[in-house]
Order: structure tokens, then C-alpha cells, then sequence
């Protein structure tokens, strides 16, 4: 990817002769801040330990590499990197069109200068309060996934390391809601969001009308005030928002270590720190339950069909080849594939504790206004039979709408 005149450089991993079908994409993102080198320097490490066990035939590097496709970012903002200057970039516009464009199941944006994994939601629900818990329909598997990168990791595992700063995240088990922590406002990926997508923006303030009129109403008139409540109302959401509201993936940040900025002799040890914690977020992407929702007459797979979860107000759709990943904590589900055009069909799927995803497929019917449209866009004749009895459905309505008038 190159951008500006920098190129940006995505590492991919994959198995050649592997199906690709069914094969979840995970993304590990670092470098967005010009001055927090210790993500980027582990995503050099990382492609290169997993090339080399790969080779090595290590069993658990082999199975990540053939089952999963793995995508390393080790620089999002390369100008800053050199610069260690933040700055709007356009590289994070590239960023959003590469998200959106991959249908990513799981991701990491590597960070520095604390040590704690953070989770959405990132954006407070009230506008005007400066930390809120504030969690996603699928808090308890962010949690889980927080806990895994967190437990692992061999510093914040330790339960009598000093704390980096002032917040004592060993208390809370080192992981917490991002709301809670604090509300990310106006990062240079949020303003990029918001200028190639200002159609959102426009709807985020229409739903936000009524709040906004209260607030108008309210006592609290100063300009300053009211115009950083505007500013709350139109930010569109963080990198781990955007991937939930917008994408399929689950994204969770990780402040990697208390120096954003540390001396490279320290790199190894850091580099040892996360090893373990990197590999095993990475294995996360295997849980719950995939599969491919299929036309039950031809057997393709069925694009942007969407997959409902019964309890879970989030829902996902199927990639090009109507395959699909929905991350799950162990339990019994109802799901549900719909698609326009289609009957809508539900299972039963139970998700276990084991580190492999449930296979729940779908066959759906095409409903008989749609078979109706195709046959017409083929330009078929329609069977005699279907034309008298769509003219009686077409005089039904007549007569029925005719009653209503009188």
C-alpha cells in the first residue's frame, strides 16, 4: 500500500494450497502513533519467529499459518515514524478501505506507554461524561478476549509489578472497557474516518437530534461547552468501534509496555514479554462457530447474507463466498441467515470449550417473488398457470382497495 510517497507495507501469511473458503482473516495493526515503537518493532519479530517455526515445522506455528490468514501491519504511520510526529494521514483513509474491504474476524492495534488491554466500546454513551462503562452486546467475549492477550502477557501477569503511571489496572485483572478508562475523541484515524465518510456523520447527528435539542434546552449554554458536546455527537467512533460497528471484526487495544519509546536494548526482552500473548490472540480467531450459507439450488455461496445471533443485538454478514466467522464463548445458540431475495433459516449451534469453531452451515430457498423477478430479467415467458394467477392476486388487491375507499 503506498500513500503520500510512503509505502506502507502489509505483511500477509497464508497457506498456498490451503482452501481459502472458511479460512478466517486476522490482522495485528502497529506503528499509529509516530513515537510508540514497540509494536512495530514485535510485528518484524513476530513475522519473522513465525516464518522460521513455520519452517521449523513447529505443530502449533503450522496450524496457525495453514488455518488462518495473517495480516502484519508493523507501521500505520510510517511519515510519524520518522518523524515521531503524529499527523492527520492519509494512510489512515487506506487503512479504513483496507478494513472494510477484507472481511477481517479478529484484530489487535498494538500501542504503548501503559500496559493494560482495552476493549469497545471506546466512546462513552453519554455524551457528557468523561468515562462510562460502556459495553458492546458482546462484552463477555471482548472480555475474554482481553483476558487472553492480558494473562499471558509475563508483566501483566504479575500481580506485584509497579504500575506504569497513576491507573492501577492490576486490580482490574489488566484489561478494561475503553469507555471506562477513557473516551477517544479526534485521533488523526477518527478525523480521516470522518472525512471520507461524512454520509455517516450526517446520520449520526440526525439520530442524535433529540439529545442534542436537550442539551440546547438545557443551563449549560457557553459556547465552549456546547461546542464540545457538538464535537462528542459528530466524532465517528475509534479504530476498535469503527471494526465492530462497521465490520465483522472484533478489535481490542493493547498498551504493550509502560515506555512508549524504549531503548533498543530493552526490544528483546519486550520482544519476550509478548511473545506468547501475540500467539495466543491470534489462536482466539478459531472460536465460536463458521461456515457458508449456500443457495440451496445451486449450491453457491450466498454473499452479504446476514448472520443473527438469537440474544445478540450484532449482527455480521458472509464474505464473497458466503462464507462466514461469528466469535462465541461456549454455550448453545439459536442462529439465523437471512439474505434479500431468500427465506429466511435457523439452527441450533452449540459452541465448546475447545479451541475449534463449530461448523453451522445454511441452505436457503429463494422466496417466489424473487424466482419471478430473475425469470423476468431473463426475459422468459412465464407459464400460463403463474399469469392467471398473479392477474387474480392483482384483482383481489384491486377489490380489496376499493372496499377501503367507500
Amino acid at each position: 500500500m503506498e500513500v503520500r510517497g510512503w509505502h506502507v507495507p502489509i505483511i500477509v501469511l497464508f497457506c498456498n494450497f490451503c482452501p481459502t473458503t472458511g479460512e478466517p482473516e486476522f490482522r495485528y495493526v502497529a506503528g499509529m502513533h509516530g513515537n510508540e515503537v514497540v509494536g512495530r518493532e514485535l510485528m518484524l519479530n513476530l513475522m519473522e519467529y513465525l516464518c522460521q517455526e513455520y519452517k521449523n515445522k513447529n505443530p502449533r506455528v503450522v496450524r496457525l499459518v495453514t488455518e488462518t490468514r495473517i495480516h502484519l501491519l508493523p507501521s500505520m504511520n510510517p511519515d510519524g515514524y520518522e518523524m515521531a510526529y503524529k499527523l492527520v494521514a492519509p494512510e489512515t483513509r487506506a487503512i479504513i478501505d483496507w478494513m472494510q474491504k477484507i472481511p477481517f474476524v479478529l484484530s489487535a492495534n498494538l500501542h504503548g506507554g501503559e500496559l493494560v488491554v482495552s476493549y469497545p466500546f471506546d466512546m462513552a454513551r453519554s455524551y457528557w461524561m468523561a468515562k462510562e462503562l460502556t459495553p458492546t452486546p458482546d462484552d463477555s467475549m471482548f472480555r475474554w478476549l482481553s483476558t487472553a492477550y492480558a494473562t499471558s502477557h509475563r508483566i501483566m501477569s504479575d500481580d506485584n509489578r509497579r504500575i506504569c503511571h497513576y491507573d492501577d489496572f492490576i486490580r482490574v485483572g489488566n484489561i478494561i472497557n475503553g469507555a471506562n478508562w477513557h473516551t477517544v475523541a479526534g485521533s488523526e484515524y477518527k478525523m480521516s474516518w470522518e472525512r471520507s465518510h461524512y454520509h455517516v456523520i450526517k446520520e449520526n447527528l440526525a439520530c442524535q437530534k433529540g439529545r442534542l435539542s436537550s442539551y440546547m434546552n438545557s443551563d449549560f449554554r457557553s459556547s465552549t461547552t456546547f461546542m464540545s458536546k457538538l464535537s462528542s455527537l459528530l466524532h465517528p467512533p475509534g479504530m476498535n468501534d469503527f471494526s465492530y460497528l462497521h465490520t465483522n471484526c472484533f478489535e481490542v487495544t493493547v498498551e504493550l509496555s509502560c515506555d512508549k519509546f524504549p531503548h533498543e536494548v530493552e526490544l528483546p526482552t519486550e520482544w519476550e514479554n509478548n511473545k506468547e500473548s501475540l500467539l495466543i490472540y491470534m489462536e482466539q480467531v478459531h472460536r465460536g462457530i463458521k461456515g457458508v450459507v449456500r443457495d440451496k439450488d445451486t449450491g453457491k455461496g450466498v454473499p452479504e447474507a446476514v448472520i443473527e445471533v438469537d440474544g445478540l443485538n450484532h449482527h455480521i454478514r458472509t464474505a464473497l463466498d458466503g462464507d462466514y466467522w461469528r466469535l462465541l464463548n461456549p454455550g448453545d445458540y439459536e442462529i439465523t441467515a437471512k439474505a434479500e431475495g431468500y427465506h429466511s433459516s435457523t439452527k441450533s449451534c452449540h459452541v465448546s470449550y475447545e479451541d475449534r469453531p463449530t461448523i453451522c452451515d445454511f441452505y436457503i430457498s429463494k422466496t417466489p417473488k424473487q424466482r419471478l423477478k430473475e425469470l423476468l430479467a431473463k426475459g422468459a415467458k412465464l407459464p400460463k398457470e403463474l399469469i392467471l394467477r398473479l392477474r387474480q392476486i392483482q384483482t383481489r388487491k384491486l377489490k380489496a382497495s376499493a372496499k377501503k375507499s367507500k
